[in-house]
């Protein structure tokens, strides 16, 4: 098991844009098993999270692996393709915050993907509604940007905050 250290908000190296993964040169698996390994070690110490990017933890190539519900997607050299004119308001924080605060943020109501899997097989694929934020997210970080970037009228609150916002 590889947990890296993730990477925190001032760190150079998360505005940096990401190279594309070359099958044949890059340690892909690794770099799949080192992003899960680093997933679940922080899903069971903060009980949040679904996804993660490659550059959070230093590594500057084009890979994003959720594991969320019982679904694992891995997607190595995703473009978004198109988006929804539609968009809708999210609560949105990041492992790179240490999920400390929240950002009011403003993402696509919908996005169209296309991606490799580990596989090396090429997919093509809708995202709506939470997935659809969470991807915008995730291909953000590949591309040097961040949540914070998106905030919407300054709009900030801490974790505590938002877990009573929350609440059901």
């Amino acid at each position: 098991m590889t947990v890296r250290d993730i990477l925190m908000l001032g760190n150079e190296t998360l505005r940096k844009k990401s190279k594309e993964i070359d099958f044949e040169r890059d340690n892909v698996e690794g770099h799949i098993a080192d992003l899960r390994d680093t997933l679940r070690f922080f899903q069971k110490k903060e009980g949040i999270g679904r996804a993660i990017a490659a550059p959070q933890v230093g590594c500057l190539k084009r890979i994003v692996y959720l594991e969320s519900e019982g679904r694992t997607i891995v997607m190595i050299n995703p473009r978004i393709v198109s988006q929804s004119p539609e968009t809708f308001d999210v609560w949105d924080s990041c492992f790179s915050a240490d999920v400390a605060f929240f950002c009011r943020t403003r993402r696509h109501r919908s996005i169209h993907v296309q991606y490799w899997n580990q596989d090396r097989e090429q997919i093509n694929e809708t995202f709506t509604d939470d997935l659809s934020e969470l991807f915008q997210h995730e291909i953000d970080h590949l591309d040097g940007v961040l949540f914070t970037d998106h905030t919407i009228d300054h709009h900030i609150i801490m974790r505590s905050e938002w877990e009573k916002l929350t609440a059901v």
